[in-house]
């Protein structure tokens, strides 16, 4: 494969795969944030949203999670998928928008109810507790958020034989450059 728009395909159907199926490894990326004091944290979040028009991606988040507060300070979230199956890894650096209250109304609904736990922490997520289980999980919809992540970088690397690396960038409208994998 030669063709920089066939790659970057090739990318964003790896992306909706892991919106569609939930059994896809590319349904759980690891995201990457910058903590207030400068350290990186990276944890694991499901994809719920992917749209190429927009060049976005989309994942729910407990509001009162530890991530928000990096998030106020640094807005910016990067995402790296890799799917053992197709032996694609993929980077994202994007912007971002925490979306809550009404505007997120309609998601929550959607939302089966074993779920809806992830939502709605005593004490918040992140705060110290006395024992491993001295916490309440109760559904909050008012702790529901959506991370609207704004792609402004892409990196996909195949790493079938011959190995191969393409970057796009929103500032090219996405026209892409190979780079040495």
């Amino acid at each position: 494969m030669n063709d920089l728009t066939a790659f970057l395909d090739l990318g964003w159907s790896v992306i909706k795969t892991g919106v569609a199926d939930g059994t896809s490894p590319a349904r759980y990326p690891t995201l990457s944030t910058v903590s207030p004091d400068g350290w990186p944290e990276a944890r694991t979040l499901a994809v719920r949203h992917a749209d190429r028009t927009l060049m976005l991606v989309e994942s729910h988040t407990d509001i009162t999670s530890d991530k928000l507060r990096s998030l106020a300070q640094s807005p910016r979230i990067g995402y790296h998928f890799w799917d053992p199956a197709t032996q694609i890894q993929i980077r994202l650096w994007t912007t971002v928008e925490v979306v809550t209250g009404d505007a997120v109304a309609p998601l929550w609904d959607r939302i089966p109810p074993n779920s809806r736990l992830s939502y709605g922490e005593t004490p918040s997520p992140g705060t110290p507790i006395p024992t491993a289980t001295a916490y309440v999980k109760e559904p909050d919809p008012t702790a529901f958020g959506v991370l609207r992540c704004t792609i402004q970088k892409m990196d996909v690397v195949d790493l079938n034989v011959p190995h191969r690396r393409a970057h796009f960038e929103r500032s090219d409208q996405w026209a892409g450059t190979w780079l040495a994998p």
